[in-house]
């Protein structure tokens, strides 16, 4: 049984700060999904599966997918697939960042994803990631890094110095978005400031994979507190609503979660939805004597990723017969042009599931005369061929260093997931 929402919400915030970076995610999740009975594989060994048991596998530390082997016949109930992304829109740094301008010392940063720019002025940043490293004795490995605390800010230029900054305010990414560390006076490398600051003496590091985040904790926001605010809830906060949903199947039937990384910069790597992962789970989840295609043609997957709420300042930027709320229910996304997946056979089906467990559902497209984003939903429906809905929580300023969501809404998505984890009736609509 999932826990109580005060519980769940509780651990959600949690899991949030404790995951400035995918790997720290993944990390997180694998913790979770051991401490719940599901048991690591490594995807270069050898696997023996047994049915009713739970399993977990991780690609480059940033992708993660956790399956249960059914109990019942693959072919004909299919599998229960949940989908989300481990990445947000972020401020990577670059491979050889150092910039000294005026005594102080900045690092040159490279914009990841479709971010808002502006938020991230004037907050309280830390560096997070990981490190490749080589030991004194010539080892080659690698560790996940936080400093933790604020070491950076990018200040905003003084309104006195930048009259028009209120009317038309642009950013320039090579040009104003460098981060401030330190002051210094004399030049120093920064591969050495990470090695001073986390590795044993002579170590040396080789490479990174680093990013700013905004060090600010989530928080309960409004006088009812209704809302909670937070970094990265697009897509953390799908990656854990699906970790403890598939923590409640009852290994009656063959479920699985796949959390990806790259979804903002279009999912094609080696840990990407586009990219073999998920099919090579799959395979090797499934006996060989049923083909992969003909189960993925009875299965369902639901791709969770968050939704636009309706925002009250800015209300006619929606469709005015589509404004999903914030404490509404999850949300289905629908688009003509296949940039969410949904279609009327999987809507139905995720409509049924959630009426016959008393789950509001509301509704999202963009207007006719606005682009739409996307999700991992319609990449691994054409790679898979698998039938796909794409749902999401409703969310205030998507793509920003801090969102905001409602509370009510990540336990109502977790018991839909729930519900579909351990739906008893075939997914498929030819029997």
């Amino acid at each position: 049984m999932l826990p109580k929402k005060a519980d769940f919400n509780g651990g959600l915030y949690q899991f949030l700060d404790a995951s400035p970076t995918p790997f720290h995610a993944v990390a997180q999740l694998s913790t979770m999904l051991e401490a719940s009975g599901f048991k690591p594989l490594n995807a270069f060994d050898n696997w023996s599966l047994v049915a009713g048991e739970k399993y977990f596998v991780t690609h480059n530390g940033s992708a993660l997918i956790a399956f249960v082997v059914g109990q019942d016949d693959a072919w004909t109930r299919g599998i229960r697939m949940v989908g989300a992304h481990t990445d947000s829109p972020c401020l990577m740094v670059k491979p050889k960042p150092e910039i000294w301008t005026n005594g102080y010392l900045q690092l040159g940063v490279e914009v990841y994803g479709g971010a808002l720019l502006n938020p991230w002025f004037d907050r309280d940043l830390s560096i997070a990631g990981r490190i490749v490293f080589q030991s004194a004795e010539g080892q080659l490995s690698h560790q996940l890094i936080d400093f933790e605390h604020p070491v950076a800010t990018i200040p905003s230029l003084a309104i006195h110095l930048d009259r028009d900054a209120n009317k038309n305010r642009s950013v320039n990414p090579q040009k104003d978005l460098p981060p401030i560390l330190m002051q210094v006076t004399e030049k120093m490398d920064f591969r050495q400031l990470l090695a001073s600051r986390f590795l044993s003496p002579n170590d040396q590091v080789l490479d990174y994979e680093l990013c700013f985040y905004d060090t600010q904790g989530t928080a309960i926001v409004g006088l009812g507190n209704e809302f909670f605010s937070s970094a990265r809830l697009d897509n953390l906060l799908s990656c854990y609503v699906g970790a403890q949903a598939i923590a409640q199947a009852d290994g009656s039937h063959h479920c699985l979660l796949f959390l990806s990384d790259h979804e903002e910069v279009g999912s094609v790597s080696a840990s990407g939805a586009d990219g073999p992962f998920l099919e090579s789970v799959i395979e090797r989840m499934l006996s060989s004597s049923v083909a992969a295609s003909q189960v993925l043609g009875r299965s369902l997957l639901v791709s969770c990723d968050n939704a636009h709420a309706v925002h009250p300042n800015f209300k006619t930027a929606h469709d005015a017969q589509h404004q999903p709320k914030l404490n509404g229910g999850p949300v289905i996304k629908t688009n003509v042009k296949q940039r969410y997946a949904t279609n009327s056979l999987t809507s139905g089906r995720f409509r049924k599931l959630c009426s016959d467990a008393d789950i509001p559902l509301q509704t999202f497209v963009s207007r006719s005369d606005v682009g739409c984003g996307s999700t991992i939903g319609p990449i691994a429906a054409a790679r898979l061929g698998i039938p796909t809905i794409d749902v999401g929580i409703p969310q205030f300023a998507m793509h920003s260093c801090r969102e905001t969501a409602g509370v009510e809404d990540p336990i109502l998505l977790a018991m839909a997931l729930e519900s579909f984890f351990n739906l008893a009736e075939s997914l498929a609509w030819d029997g």
